[in-house]
């Protein structure tokens, strides 16, 4: 039994998103807009299409700005609308 709580807790079963994207916004506090995009191929016509989305993630020390190359991970609800946080910032806007 001691063997089966280790191991569930050394990997989990389902990882947590991760995702890259563009800083779009820091004009709120603690919080960054990344805007992510994604290709997909449309079904009927098979072409690919380009898929953005804003993410609103959690920057607790205010550290990015807009233009920065970001990769943020999915956390639990921080608040109405954020529901990722920062990891990492990738590359510096110029």
């Amino acid at each position: 039994m001691a063997e089966n709580e280790t191991t569930a807790t050394e990997e989990r079963p389902n990882r947590r998103k991760v995702r890259e994207g563009i800083v779009v916004s820091t004009s709120m506090d603690k919080t960054t807009v990344v805007a992510v995009t994604e290709r997909v191929r449309h079904p009927r016509y098979s072409k690919t299409v380009q898929r953005t989305r804003k993410l609103y993630a959690h920057d607790e020390e205010n550290q990015t700005n807009p233009g920065d190359r970001v990769r943020v991970a999915e956390t639990r609800p921080l608040s109405k609308l954020k529901r990722w946080r920062l990891i990492e910032i990738l590359e510096r806007a110029r």
